[in-house]
């Protein structure tokens, strides 16, 4: 097959509704080894799967983070909760990826922390299989399982840093989201029950167990969630403040035990 060129990938995604088509192009092109596999590429891409799973990887904090078929694709909101993170325990020695999706959280702050011990959990098989290629560079353990019940109990009271990424979308405001999300995203990393804060509840009442004295606890939500959110970390025994990123739309509680 002869090469595809930019202007055709260009024009065929253009078609297909991507509205950055020109950004889209050059990193199919750039990524795409053969021909072949960049035809293949834009054909999948045209059909609606998402672009990083189209290419394989996502960049998040500048990592390229491996993200397969079927796994949640990291959001670049969530940069500000792993800046959050860094911000407050910068010595952190344990570190755990609650929610992990493809691990992209827990690599970022193992990246940037000075070789914590690093665990990751999910409850979704293909999530586990990918963030274990994303976190093996810096040690990171990958356990599958629901929340808590997925970690080893040696964690217990030893965590300086709980990273959460739950699933915040109301049950009803599922099937408003971007199709890539809704088609080829797992629900269980999308639906956060009839207000969106089940499994943020169910973190914020276990948390306190797991983390160390000081240690904290960073979870996302919708700016209209925050006050309900808030009282969960309250009644976890958590001290809770909100950080607000205007410009990513990001909303980060963090509860800290004393």
């Amino acid at each position: 097959m002869p090469p595809l060129t930019y202007s055709t990938v260009v024009s065929r995604l253009r078609s297909a509704g991507c509205v950055f088509a020109e950004d889209e192009a050059q990193l199919i092109l750039s990524t795409a080894r053969t021909p072949d596999e960049a035809a293949a590429m834009v054909g999948r891409r045209v059909d609606g799967l998402p672009l990083e799973q189209v290419l394989g990887w996502a960049e998040f904090r500048g990592l390229r983070m491996t993200v397969e078929p079927g796994v949640f694709v990291p959001r670049r909101r969530t940069e500000f909760l792993v800046e959050q993170a860094l911000a407050i325990g910068n010595g952190a020695a344990v570190v755990v990826d609650l929610c992990c999706g493809s691990g992209a959280v827990g690599a970022a702050l193992a990246a940037a922390l000075d070789g914590p011990e690093l665990h990751a959990a999910d409850i979704h098989p293909a999530a586990v299989r990918c963030a274990r290629g994303n976190v093996a560079a810096y040690g990171g353990h990958v356990h599958e399982g629901d929340l808590f019940a997925a970690l080893p109990d040696s964690l217990r009271g030893r965590v300086d840093l709980l990273a959460a990424n739950v699933p915040y979308v109301p049950t009803g405001e599922v099937a408003l989201l971007p199709s890539e999300a809704r088609e080829h995203e797992p629900l269980v990393a999308l639906d956060g029950g009839t207000d969106g804060l089940d499994v943020l509840r169910r973190v914020t009442a276990e948390a306190a167990r797991w983390l160390a004295l000081g240690g904290s606890l960073l979870v996302e939500a919708s700016e209209r969630q925050v006050p309900l959110a808030a009282k969960a970390f309250t009644r976890g025994g958590l001290d809770v403040r909100l950080a607000v990123s205007t410009e990513l739309g990001a909303n980060v509680l963090i509860g800290t035990l004393r």
